[in-house]
């Protein structure tokens, strides 16, 4: 019975670890499937899924989300990775100079938005617009990301989710046809979106 307890102490450090420190981050980028491949590589995600947001529609679902963005919920680790890292990876997976929608997917539901759900997590949205400028050599008006405050969180259809693994040829030929990779290397430099090219 003495090393009971030492090993229920254990067990649960290894479940939920004292140095980790899980936030949550919605973003909208065009297609979810998309969004969610590109951004589940940065080191010190846990987890990314494909949802609405940003309308007052309940219960919204892949046939109607009228008023909602197609959106990410991003789960980190913020002992392992910034949120203005997340934020530039992000970035470097849209087109931010398009308010009207990403690539081959056109209107609201398409639209860039970084949802935010404080001053903090506003004033890195802002620095990464400001970055997102610089690097485009752009004036920051031609930035077309819109800053919205956090609402609720709708998870999409289990069959949206991890779209990328589940339906390689499908998503590889969607990706394609969109045209997402072509006008991204053109905006940011070939291999651009690399997680590795990053210099302050």
């Amino acid at each position: 019975m003495k090393y009971f307890l030492p090993l229920i102490i254990v067990f649960s450090l290894l479940v939920n670890p004292i140095n980790t420190i899980a936030e949550d981050l919605i973003l909208a980028g065009g297609c979810f499937w998309c969004l969610e491949h590109d951004l589940e590589s940065l080191k010190g995600i846990n987890s990314v899924q494909s949802g609405y947001s940003g309308g007052n529609l309940k219960n919204p679902s892949y046939e109607n989300h009228n008023g909602h963005q197609e959106v990410v919920l991003v789960n980190y680790d913020s002992k392992l990775v910034t949120l203005s890292e997340i934020l530039r990876l992000y970035m470097r997976n849209i087109d931010p100079l398009d308010g009207e929608g990403q690539f081959c997917d056109r209107g609201d539901s398409y639209r860039p938005v970084i949802f935010f759900k404080d001053k903090i997590e506003e004033s890195e949205g802002r620095n990464a617009l400001v970055s997102a400028s610089n690097e485009l050599g752009v004036p920051i008006e031609k930035i077309s990301v819109e800053l919205k405050s956090k609402g609720q969180f709708w998870l999409a259809e289990e069959y949206h989710q991890n779209f990328a693994e589940k339906n390689e040829l499908k998503y590889k030929f969607y990706r394609f046809s969109c045209g997402r990779d072509q006008k991204l290397d053109k905006l940011w430099g070939d291999n651009a979106r690399s997680i590795n090219i990053w210099s302050e």
